[in-house]
């Protein structure tokens, strides 16, 4: 059974007015794990925050995009900044991973000279 949503209130609550029903689910899901960073009874900075959520340099490019410093929280954030990090998120969340294998894993080690697919040893002179 499912627990209820507590209604979002703020520019996040704004934002999610206006995105259609069946994307409330995956708006809440995003300001919940935003809000609910590690550290957010201290108000951790957005950077930190966003880092789960949008991995690798994603997070870093969306505060760029934005004009919003890595230090910044999430109570300073817009409806419009929630609306575009929603929208970054589920590019995110849409985007193929790295390795192109469904079970998760990345490319296996080559036996032959104990490096992952592609790499190469650094040659050694003597």
């Amino acid at each position: 059974m499912s627990r209820p949503t507590p209604a979002l209130s703020g520019p996040a609550g704004d934002a999610r007015a206006q995105l259609p029903e069946d994307a409330h689910a995956g708006f809440d899901r995003l300001v919940h794990a935003v809000l609910a960073a590690p550290g957010a009874s201290r108000r951790p900075a957005l950077g930190a925050a966003l880092r789960s959520q949008l991995p690798g340099t994603a997070g870093v490019r969306w505060l760029h995009a934005e004009g919003l410093s890595p230090t910044s929280r999430a109570g300073d954030l817009t409806a419009a900044h929630w609306l575009s990090l929603y929208e970054a998120w589920l590019a995110n969340q849409q985007a193929p991973r790295a390795g192109g294998r469904e079970s998760g894993h990345g490319p296996r080690a080559d036996s032959r000279h104990g490096h992952a697919a592609g790499a190469q040893a650094i040659p050694r002179y003597y």
